[in-house]
């Protein structure tokens, strides 16, 4: 007992003090497996300076964007906050921090009646400049500075898909601007198949030559693009200002074609087969890497884009992040499948040869699990597709992990949900579990803003996108969070949280173990009810066996399990452990309802 409570507080010890002034080096050294990543949303995390509320604007909220009452406005929240609030961030164990895009966003758009703004970030107008909501570019500059001196890094969330819904079309309100088909509405004719012609020569979007994109002049194939008055020069750079450089076919569908070359939501989908296009955003994003040092790049929507896109995208930035210095510039894009179908995520490793995509897989098996609506047997589906991925199953140490986001919902509401007669101990204990596994299983865990506070949210989108600082939106206050008396109208930043803790404690474990990072996988037990699921992981180095177990189900289990006969002896990192196996290659295991152990070989 003297020897574990001596581990736990050497794990749980603060950071060494030398991390305050770390060596940006050393920091750019780490392998992405090594990262705890916080992802969070800058408009509702913090108020650092409330003379940028308005983005420097003026008159009503449809005009500014903030209306910090109303939960798709602007609430205040900037760069100065998040620089304000680091400590409490790394306090977490959080190595890096992605936030969701910081351009300079369209304010409000959206039908009379139903607008909103741009706080989340994803409706750029000016990819060259931080929105003057969050504050300015030298703001930015300080904050990744703030943020590598504390020895965390840096992601930026990028979008290439598509910029600020701008263009109209002079035809198709009426039918709400549907899809118009590459077969019904050819590069080649004005208006349809039967219309005049245009473009001659023009051989197709898959002909990525500048020559044969050059053949391209007019853009009224599908749709006639109308660029509404005063806004002519509203994009930055310039070129994104003329319609020849978008689809102009009408909204998504979200099926097949349409899926890349549809407008997302009425957002104006680029023409990224374009050579100017490609080299266009290469410029755009290698300049925040030149002048600003960051680490990453989560990339938004990459599934509505064309492979040859990012086949050309990233080796050209890798090559600028190797150029300023950064061997381990970690690239990963958003690739939304709501299932447990690697085979479906591991695709685009492939052919579009991203080095990594968001788990949304593992988010699935996970929230099931947890939730007890499944057992844990398609963890072995999960771990068994890891072999898919380009690279294999070392690939996919490197995907991002994670329980819920900023579009999906809160884990904590999944749970809650599948368990609606859930006391408060049994929500804080199962929700504790889903952080267990996040934090103990393969990738790269991604903590959403928040989640260590115990917020629920009401729904997915902007139900799911509270504020951190004390908020004004009344469906967000009247949320009763996970593990606290609290509410959303006070601030959160409660580093005695239950949650919180829990997280730093794990995040400590997982830090100072090579296995739980970078350890390969091999499955023990697992089950088509909720119950036992164990597995052991090997410290890539030395090869000694972690052995990680969790109990999905509301009553204790106890069971024995196959572990490497070589392992004599086991050091509890987490939970109550045995000591030794009951005999060579087997280990008795108990764990409580909804428990969690993490047991280390002897040397």
């Amino acid at each position: 007992m003297i020897r574990r409570l001596a581990l736990l507080a050497l794990l749980l010890a603060p950071l060494p003090a030398a991390a305050e002034d770390s060596d940006i080096a050393a920091v750019r050294a780490r392998a992405p497996t090594d990262e705890l990543v916080y992802f969070v949303l800058p408009d509702r995390f913090e108020n650092g300076d409330a003379k940028n509320d308005k983005g420097g604007l003026k008159g009503d909220r449809l005009a500014t964007g903030y209306d910090p009452s109303a939960k798709g406005f602007y609430h205040g929240g900037d760069l100065a906050g998040l620089t304000k609030r680091l400590d409490y961030i790394a306090g977490l164990g959080a190595s890096a921090i992605w936030f969701a895009p910081v351009f300079k966003n369209k304010p409000v758009q959206g039908p009379k009646g139903d607008e909103s703004a741009g706080y989340h970030g994803y409706w750029v107008t000016d990819f060259t400049q931080v929105d003057p909501h969050f504050g300015t570019n030298a703001e930015f500059k300080a904050f990744v500075d703030a943020a590598h001196k504390r020895g965390m890094k840096v992601y930026m969330d990028i979008i290439t898909n598509h910029t600020a819904d701008v263009i109209r079309y002079a035809e198709g309100e009426a039918e709400g601007y549907k899809y118009r088909s590459l077969a019904d509405y050819p590069y080649s004719r004005r208006g349809g198949v039967s219309g005049a012609p245009i473009n001659p020569g023009f051989a197709g979007e898959h002909d990525a030559s500048a020559e044969n994109w050059a053949k391209l002049t007019d853009p009224d194939f599908a749709y006639t693009p109308v660029v509404p008055k005063g806004e002519e020069k509203v994009k930055v750079p310039a070129w994104l200002n003329d319609p020849i450089h978008y689809h102009n076919r009408g909204n998504s569908d979200w099926v097949g074609e349409s899926s890349l070359y549809g407008d997302f939501a009425g957002l104006d989908d680029l023409a990224t087969e374009s050579p100017k296009v490609v080299q266009g955003f290469v410029d755009i994003y290698g300049r925040w890497i030149d002048e600003f040092g960051i680490d990453g790049f989560r990339i938004d929507t990459a599934k509505h884009v064309n492979p040859e896109f990012w086949q050309a995208f990233v080796p050209a930035m890798q090559a600028r992040a190797k150029a300023k210095g950064i061997p381990n510039f970690h690239i990963f894009g958003e690739v939304y499948i709501d299932a447990v179908d690697p085979g479906g995520l591991a695709w685009h490793t492939h052919a579009a040869g991203l080095p990594a995509v968001l788990d949304f897989a593992f988010a699935r098996a996970t929230i099931d699990a947890v939730s007890g609506t499944k057992g844990t047997a398609d963890f072995a589906r999960l771990f068994d597709g890891d072999l898919l991925y380009k690279g294999g199953a070392n690939a996919a140490l490197e995907l991002p992990t994670f329980l819920g986001n900023h579009d999906m919902g809160r884990f904590a509401m999944f749970v809650k949900q599948a368990n609606p007669g859930a006391s408060e101990a049994e929500l804080l204990a199962r929700v504790k579990l889903g952080h267990s596994m996040l934090l103990a299983l393969r990738g790269v865990p991604v903590i959403y803003y928040g989640d260590e506070q115990g917020f629920v949210s009401d729904g997915n989108d902007q139900l799911a996108r509270e504020d951190m600082f004390a908020s004004q939106v009344a469906v967000y206050n009247d949320n009763d969070l996970i593990g606290s008396d609290a509410t959303t109208a006070a601030a959160n930043f409660d580093t005695g949280h239950p949650l919180y803790r829990h997280i730093a404690e794990l995040a400590a474990v997982r830090r100072a173990s090579p296995a739980l990072s970078r350890g390969a996988t091999k499955l023990r037990a697992f089950s088509e009810k909720p119950g036992l699921f164990a597995l052991s992981r090997f410290d890539p180095d030395s090869g000694r066996e972690t052995v990680v177990a969790f109990n999905t189900s509301a009553e204790p289990v106890t069971a024995n399990i196959a572990i490497d006969m070589k392992s004599a002896g086991f050091t509890a990192l987490h939970g109550e452990c045995p000591a030794a196996p009951a005999a060579p290659g087997s280990l008795p295991l108990s764990l409580p309802a909804f428990g969690t152990i993490i047991c280390q070989a002897s040397e």
